[in-house]
């Protein structure tokens, strides 16, 4: 087997006495689903700013493309090809649909850009253009942000995590808020992203099925500690993860 794109090892971060991660160990393959899941309150959001850089561990390590991350900056981690979008949408609302990714793509110029006025930057031009086609935007280019509908920002954000071309993506929550017919949008261009284009993902999800019909792995954690880990089907069958997350089984 390839080694892991990512690979996390005794993960842990206590704020005061109590740990909200404590000694959690996985790891995600290069081109998979990989998926979190657990009850509120069971840390999946603080492992998620963990490995993104957002907070700094009290102990473990992270490595990513085999290389030792553990707790870089998430500017650094975006440079070194993990990208991430979070639970609360993360936009600005008074620009348009196509200036939030310009913004974003300017990342490809690193740098050279950022004094030049953006249609100059032709790069990422032509990466907002490629975005646009991917993710089914051009007849919502030039809205504001602010007056697209939830689905369409879940998905205008998820775009502008893939505008500087990540080989990992972390999304936090990406269907939150969606109607059905959003989230099964959601779940075919997240597919596609994995399968398509080969792009590593990790997500934390609340909507169970849509992680059973859409993950390679999942991994079920409780109070800041892996329950159990293993494909969908396993991780169903598991008698503890029946009782602490699906209920008991009749």
């Amino acid at each position: 087997m390839n080694s892991p794109i990512l690979s996390v090892q005794g993960l842990s971060v206590r704020f005061g006495a109590m740990y909200a991660v404590n000694q959690v160990s996985f790891d995600a393959q290069q081109g998979a689903i990989t998926a979190l899941i657990g009850p509120n309150g069971a840390g999946k959001s603080s492992l998620f700013n963990l490995i993104s850089g957002a907070l700094q561990p009290t102990a473990g390590s992270v490595r990513f493309g085999g290389m030792d991350v553990t707790g870089v900056a998430p500017n650094r981690m975006l440079k070194a090809g993990l990208a991430r979008s979070f639970q609360i949408t993360n936009l600005f609302f008074e620009l348009s649909l196509r200036e939030n990714l310009r913004l974003a793509a300017q990342f490809l110029e690193q740098g050279r850009g950022l004094l030049r006025p953006l249609s100059s930057s032709r790069l990422a031009m032509a990466r907002v253009d490629d975005l646009i086609g991917q993710f089914d935007l051009s007849a919502k280019a030039n809205e504001l942000a602010g007056n697209l509908s939830h689905g369409e920002q879940r998905r205008l954000e998820i775009a502008v995590a893939m505008a500087a071309r990540p080989r990992m993506l972390l999304l936090d929550e990406p269907t939150q808020g969606m109607s059905h017919f959003e989230t099964k949008q959601t779940e075919v261009l997240i597919r596609g992203l994995a399968r398509e284009h080969g792009l590593s993902i990790l997500l934390v999800e609340h909507d169970v099925e849509l992680v059973m019909n859409l993950s390679d792995h999942v991994i079920v954690m409780q109070q800041g500690q892996k329950l159990a880990e293993g494909d969908p089907a396993t991780v169903r069958a598991n008698p503890e993860v029946q009782a602490a997350y699906f209920g008991p089984s009749h």
